[in-house]
Order: C-alpha cells, then structure tokens, then sequence
C-alpha cells in the first residue's frame, strides 16, 4: 500500500494511466510472486465467451447489416472485463448488451475504407473479448489480418496464449505488441507490431485502455469501445456505459513517428 500510495502521488510523470496501471499490478507481482495473478480469471472468461459463441454466430446469422453487428459483437465483449463487471450471467447480458445501439457509430466511413483496404490490424483487449472478436474477424477473412495482444500478463489483458486458447490462430495472425501495458505505448512497442501499425490500411483499437493511450495519435485508428467511466464518455461525449465505433479522422497524418 505505501509504494502504491508514493508511485500515485508522482502521478504527473506518467504519459497515461494504463502506465500508472502497470507500474501498481508490477507492485503486486513482486510481493506475491505471481505473474499472471488474473491467469484462472482469464480460463473462466474465454471459457464462458466460447461457451455462447454459437449463440453469437446464430444471431448474427439472422441479421442483414452483417458489418454493423460484428462490430457490435466486439463491442459487447468488452463487459466480460473482471475490473468492472463481477459474477455476471454471460448469455443473458450479452443479449441485452447486443439491443442497445451505438452512441458513436462511423460505420459508413469504415465501409467505404472497406472498398479498397487489403490489411486489417485488431488491437486486442481483455483475454475473453478476444472470442467475440473472432465473430468480427470471421466476416472479414478477405483481409490479410493481424491480431495483437500485450507482451506479458497485465490485468485480465490478452496475451498470444490467451488468443489462442480462443481459437484466433485458426483465423488470424496473433503478434504481441512489445508493450506490456494496459493500453498500447508505441514508444514501447516492437518493431513489428510498429511496421503492421503504420501500414495497415485499417486499424481497429478495442477497449479504453488502448483509447486512453492512443487517442492523440497522428494516424486514421477506429476506436471500438464502451465508455466505462465519466472522463473517457465526457471526452467522447456520450453517457457512462454507452458504445462508441469512432473515427479518429486524422487521414492527413497517417503514420506515426
């Protein structure tokens, strides 16, 4: 509690929150020995996630505007998050999740990026809205698509093994970003993932962890999130709890330096 307390106090010389949140959960490690402490949290939420993936694919099935409800699909993936959500039922959440609408939704933007792109990047969030990501990236299989994780356990975070226990493997080329924050900090990440970033036609940043980080970026990034708390909806200008498909808009300064 007293090196957590000091390392809040210094707050102010951290570039975001999600290394702020690093630095705690390293605190943590360090006293506990334990370097995945989410590890069995994760099992059970990919597990659960997989158990109504057939409910998703059905749904989807009986839908016309396929694009918009994958997107919606991922989107409500993002309650299977134990840092907010605890002892939900999956199956029946997720269906009242999937009948609200998005509060923010650039979806024609995307279909006519769609027209011409050849390369899609999915910047990947918690371990078990990687199995809702999958319903998205299964309709988008014309792509050559790369799917990335964080370096090392971080939160309830995915990483490549928790990835591929929800069978992206099967459908996707699954690469870490080099960083092990929960957010992305591209001054951190590896040279792949920063090759992929800049020439991906498309890139699709899931959560607000990867919002937080990556919102003043100076490249064309579609944010994928629900707004979980009063600064981030503010920012966005939608209620806490509201979904947001948002262009970033920055088409003159694509890539980042």
């Amino acid at each position: 509690m007293k090196e957590t307390i000091k390392l809040i106090s210094d707050y102010d010389k951290f570039k975001c929150s999600p290394e702020i949140v690093r630095n705690i959960h390293n605190i943590v490690k360090k006293y506990t020995g334990n370097l995945d402490p989410y590890k069995e949290i994760k099992r059970k939420n990919i597990s659960d996630a997989q158990a109504i993936y057939p409910l998703l694919k059905q749904f989807l099935s009986k839908k016309e505007d396929r694009l918009y409800w994958t997107l919606k699909i991922a989107a409500t993936g993002n309650i299977i998050d134990y840092a907010v959500y605890h002892d939900v039922n999956i199956e029946k959440r997720v269906m009242e999740e999937l009948k609200k609408k998005f509060a923010i939704c650039d979806i024609e933007r995307l279909k006519s990026d769609l027209k011409s792109a050849e390369s899609l990047l999915i910047i990947g969030d918690n371990a078990g809205e990687t199995v809702f990501d999958r319903v998205l990236i299964e309709d988008l299989l014309h792509l050559d698509i790369t799917y990335a994780v964080r370096s090392e356990p971080i939160i309830n975070d995915a990483t490549i093994e928790d990835a591929r226990l929800s069978g992206l493997d099967c459908c996707t080329r699954i690469i870490s970003t080099g960083c092990n924050t929960a957010g992305l900090l591209l001054d951190e990440c590896s040279d792949e993932f920063l090759n992929i970033f800049n020439s991906a036609d498309i890139v699709i940043s899931k959560g607000q962890g990867n919002y937080e980080s990556l919102s003043e970026q100076k490249r064309e990034i579609y944010f994928l999130l629900k707004a979980k708390c009063p600064v981030i909806s503010m920012e966005l200008g939608v209620e806490v709890n509201d979904y947001v498909f948002k262009w970033n808009g920055h088409k003159e300064n694509r890539f980042y330096n």
